[in-house]
C-alpha cells in the first residue's frame, strides 16, 4: 500500500508542510534506478530517497545522506538552486508533484515497476529519470487528475462493484475485502464498510508496517500483526522500507540459500537409495566367485563353445543357468569370474564407502537447512552466505566435452560429439591414458583416464569398450570390436575432419554394446 493514493494524499500534504520553501540543493544519484535530492530550509535539511527499482519501488525520507566520492552522478541539473512553491497530489492518482519556482516541477509518478520521475519546465516535459520509459516525457500534468463521483448512488447503479468506484484502494484492501467476504454482503452493508473504511484511509489514526498474508505492507489501517507504528506518514513510510528492505533481504537470501542445499540434499537423498539399492541387488544374487566355484566343480559338464550353461549351485541346491563367453574355454571363464569378484568386492568397498560419505554429507546439509531457517537478522544471513558460497561447479561442468563415468574406481569419458571428441582426445586425455573407438563405424571417442601409474584391470577395459560401442553406430549389434590403444598413439594430421584421427598402434577387442552405468551390477 506504500505506493497507494491515499498514502500519498497524506504524505503531499505532510511534504507541503516540510519543504515548501525549501531550495532544492542537491539532486544526484549512485546506484541503479535510486535517486537522492536533498532541500535546505534555513539551517534544516531533508531529504527524499525515491528507491525506483523494478522488483520493488518505494519513496523514502533519512535524516540525513552522506554521498559517496565516486560513482554518482549530477541529474535534473537545472533544478539545483530553485525553491519548492508548492505541492501538488493528483485526484485519484498515485502521482504527486513538486513545484518550484520560474514555472519548473518534477512529477513523482510510482506505478509500481513503472515507477519514474520526471522533470518539467512550464508544464512540457523535459527531462526522465529513467529512460526505459521514454513515453513518460509525452504526460501532461493538467491531465493527470481522475475525478470520480464515489456516493452510494454510484454504488448501487455498479452493483456494488467497488472496484469502479474506488480503484485506487488497491491489492491490500481487496485482499481485506476478501478476508472479511465482502461480496457476500448485503450491498446496504457492504457501502457502510466500504465507508467507514475510506474514511479511515482519509483521516487516519496511525501509520503501519504490518504482516498481512506473510507479507509486509505499508498500510494506513491497523490490520494484520502491527510490526511498526509511527504518528506521521513521512516516518511511517521510512520505517516500512527499511523494514521491508532488511525482512526481504533475509528472506530473499535465506530462500536462495534453503533452495540451493536442498537440491544438494534431494540429489543426497537419491543418490542414497539408488546406492543402496545396487548394493543389495548385487548382494542378494550370487558372486562372481561363487559363480567360478561352480564352474571349477563342474568343468567336465561344460561342451565347449558354449554360451551358457545350467549347473547346480550346491550354495543355494538349486540349478543356476550361467553365462559364458564362447570363445573361451570353462577355466578361462572361471578365472574371469574370479577376476571380476576381485573387482567386484573393491567396487562395493568404494560403493559402501560413497554411501556414508553421502550419508555424511546429508546431514551436515540438513544441519545447515536448520540453521537457516533459525536465522532472524542480517548479520547471521551474512554469515550464512560466506560460509555458502554460490557454487559454479554444475555450469563449468555444462561445459566440457564429454560425459563422465566411474567404474572401479577408474573414470571413463565419453566425447559428446565430433568437435567434443577432438577437444577430449587433444586436450583432456594424457600419453598413458587408454583411447577406446567402436571400430570402422563412427562413433565417440572414449578415454580411459589412468590411476596413478596403476595396469587397467581387464574387467575396466571392457566397460570402457561397451561404452565406445554402445555411443557408436554398433549400438545394436550384438557384438562390437573396438579399437583400443594408450593415447601416444593417437594423432591429428591437419585437415582431417572434425572428429576423425589417425591411429598409428591398436589392439581390438569384442563387446556387447552395453549402457551399464545405468543398469545393475
Amino acid at each position: 500500500m506504500h505506493n497507494n493514493y491515499y498514502v500519498f494524499r497524506q504524505l503531499s500534504s505532510e511534504l507541503e508542510s516540510k519543504i515548501r520553501g525549501s531550495e532544492l540543493l542537491a539532486c544526484f544519484s549512485q546506484s541503479r534506478d535510486e535517486l537522492i535530492l536533498g532541500f535546505s530550509q534555513i539551517e534544516e535539511e531533508f531529504y527524499i530517497k525515491a528507491s525506483l527499482k523494478p522488483e520493488f519501488s518505494c519513496l523514502s525520507f533519512p535524516n540525513q545522506f552522506a554521498r559517496t566520492k565516486s560513482n554518482s552522478i549530477d541529474l535534473f541539473t537545472d533544478f539545483i538552486g530553485k525553491r519548492v512553491s508548492r505541492i501538488q497530489q493528483f485526484e485519484n492518482e498515485r502521482c504527486f508533484a513538486i513545484h518550484f519556482e520560474e514555472d519548473w516541477s518534477l512529477l513523482f509518478k510510482m506505478h509500481g515497476n513503472r515507477s519514474n520521475i520526471i522533470g518539467y519546465n512550464s508544464f512540457k516535459g523535459v527531462e526522465l529519470f529513467r529512460n526505459s520509459f521514454p513515453q513518460d516525457i509525452e504526460l501532461n500534468l493538467n491531465d493527470l487528475d481522475r475525478p470520480i463521483d464515489q456516493n452510494k448512488e454510484a454504488f448501487f447503479e455498479y452493483d456494488g462493484n467497488y472496484q469502479k468506484l474506488f480503484p485506487t484502494f488497491g491489492k491490500l484492501i481487496k485482499q481485506y475485502f476478501q478476508s472479511i467476504k465482502l461480496e457476500e454482503k448485503p450491498l446496504e452493508e457492504q457501502w457502510e464498510i466500504i465507508s467507514i473504511l475510506e474514511s479511515g484511509l482519509k483521516n487516519p489514526d496511525g501509520y503501519y508496517t504490518i504482516l498481512w498474508n506473510d507479507e509486509i505492507h505499508f498500510s494506513l489501517l491497523k490490520i494484520g500483526e502491527i510490526l511498526k507504528e509511527e504518528e506521521s506518514c513521512v516516518e511511517g513510510i521510512t520505517q516500512f522500507y527499511y523494514t521491508y528492505s532488511k525482512e526481504n533481504f533475509i528472506r530473499k537470501e535465506k530462500k536462495r540459500l534453503s533452495k540451493q542445499l536442498e537440491k544438494q540434499r534431494n540429489q543426497a537423498i537419491n543418490y542414497i537409495k539408488k546406492s543402496n539399492q545396487k548394493l543389495e541387488d548385487v548382494l542378494n544374487k550370487p558372486g562372481y566367485n561363487q559363480l567360478a566355484d561352480i564352474l571349477m566343480a563342474n568343468m567336465h559338464q561344460i561342451p565347449p563353445h558354449t554360451k551358457e550353461v545350467e549347473l547346480f549351485n550346491f550354495y543355494t541346491n538349486e540349478n543356476i543357468k550361467i553365462p559364458l563367453k564362447s570363445h573361451l574355454s570353462p577355466q578361462k571363464n572361471a578365472e574371469n569370474l574370479y577376476r571380476k569378484s576381485k573387482n567386484q568386492k573393491i567396487e562395493l568397498e568404494q560403493l559402501e564407502a560413497s554411501i556414508k560419505q553421502k550419508e555424511n554429507e546429508l546431514q551436515e546439509t540438513e544441519n545447515k537447512l536448520e540453521e537457516i531457517a533459525a536465522a532472524e537478522d542480517i548479520k547471521s544471513i551474512k554469515k550464512l552466505i560466506k560460509q555458502n558460497p554460490v557454487k559454479e561447479r554444475a555450469q563449468v561442468e555444462l561445459k566440457v566435452p564429454y560425459k563422465k563415468f566411474e567404474y572401479a574406481g577408474f573414470t571413463i569419458l565419453v566425447g559428446k560429439g565430433a568437435r567434443e571428441n577432438d577437444e577430449l582426445t587433444l586436450k583432456y586425455a594424457k600419453k598413458n591414458d587408454l583411447w577406446l573407438h567402436a571400430k570402422d563405424v563412427t562413433g565417440s571417442h572414449v578415454v580411459l583416464k589412468q590411476q596413478s601409474s596403476k595396469p587397467f584391470p581387464q574387467e575396466v577395459v571392457e566397460k570402457a569398450a561397451q561404452a565406445a560401442a554402445f555411443y557408436s553406430k554398433r549400438k545394436s549389434d550384438s557384438l562390437s570390436p573396438v579399437i583400443v590403444t594408450p593415447k601416444k598413439y593417437v594423432r591429428k594430421p591437419k585437415g582431417l575432419p572434425p572428429g576423425m584421427v589417425h591411429v598409428d598402434k591398436e589392439d581390438t577387442i569384442l563387446v556387447k554394446p552395453e549402457a551399464w552405468w545405468i543398469s545393475p551390477l
